[in-house]
């Protein structure tokens, strides 16, 4: 094989600890045609595949897995290569990927909408989502805790200032303008994400109530013009909910709650000793495999 591939569409894939998948995933590629990540080994390893556009060059894809391993201590994981016949591989990916039911949601994608209507008939919540690679489509366990947290906070009281910090595909966003349909703030430092998000609420008819922005913490006018919030929901990863503990607390309305994800099991007491240090305490704890959200109140 030559150095740069050139056919037009190349199928890459990588397998991986379940636990460093959005790293892997980020390393191989930050504007895929697709990505699609499953469980391919029960608690174990999952598999990362994507669509890349061609010219692709091997190298340099090996060579930013080779880097992202060497910052887990991992070694670098095989990379598959293949190029793809003349076909519509995107639709074909997307109807791989399996619905979600959270709780009341039901989050899919285009290929499932005779399902959704089936669903919405029986009172869930449907939002369709197509992530790409922008990360939350609520397949991942952090994802999925805070839609089961969006679901629960819903039955006790009525939300009218939330924010999105770090939305990705937008995807909490969304249910938080469904749940409520009141003006949502979505934030996140990825530019793609935020264009992501902004498709998916269009896509939604929540373009009205859902303002996704490009920002890094809350280093944005939208952010700061919005606050006091009564609900910010955090699904990133451990150092930046313990770096943004400060601003999130101070950003927080009284009696306002935070529903934090992204974090490890392992990972629980730092994380929540940096918000209870800001005069927040535990609500709720879930954990779902390895992954834990936390629900905290002011």
């Amino acid at each position: 094989m030559s150095a740069i591939a050139v056919a037009d569409v190349w199928q890459a894939r990588v397998v991986v600890p379940a636990l460093n998948v959005p790293a892997f995933e980020e390393a191989l590629c930050d504007e895929p045609l697709a990505c699609s990540s499953f469980e391919i080994v029960d608690g174990g390893a999952w598999s990362v595949e994507m669509l890349l556009q061609g010219p692709v060059v091997r190298a340099e894809l090996e060579g930013r897995l080779a880097q992202a391993a060497a910052d887990m201590d991992l070694p670098a994981p095989p990379l598959s290569l293949e190029p793809l016949p003349d076909r519509d591989w995107v639709t074909q990916s997307l109807r791989a990927l399996p619905p979600v039911q959270a709780g009341r949601f039901f989050v899919h994608g285009a290929h499932d909408r005779d399902r959704a209507q089936a669903q919405a008939r029986s009172g869930a919540i449907t939002l369709e989502v197509e992530a790409g690679c922008a990360f939350g489509n609520g397949k991942h366990e952090s994802t999925y805790g805070c839609l089961l947290a969006l679901d629960h906070l819903a039955k006790v009281r009525r939300f009218s200032r939330p924010l999105d910090l770090g939305c990705g595909a937008g995807v909490l966003a969304l249910a938080m303008a469904r749940l409520w349909r009141v003006k949502t703030v979505a934030s996140d430092s990825d530019p793609w994400a935020v264009d992501v998000a902004k498709a998916n609420a269009r896509l939604n008819h929540l373009h009205g109530y859902v303002r996704p922005v490009r920002a890094d913490g809350f280093a944005h006018p939208a952010l700061s013009t919005g606050a006091p919030y009564d609900l910010i929901v955090a699904n990133i990863l451990a150092r930046p909910l313990q770096r943004l503990a400060p601003a999130i607390a101070g950003h927080l309305a009284p009696g306002g709650r935070v529903v934090l994800s992204g974090l490890l099991a392992k990972q629980d007491a730092q994380v929540r000793a940096a918000y209870l240090n800001r005069g927040l305490h535990l609500v709720q704890r879930r954990r779902l495999g390895e992954w834990l959200t936390l629900e905290l109140a002011k």
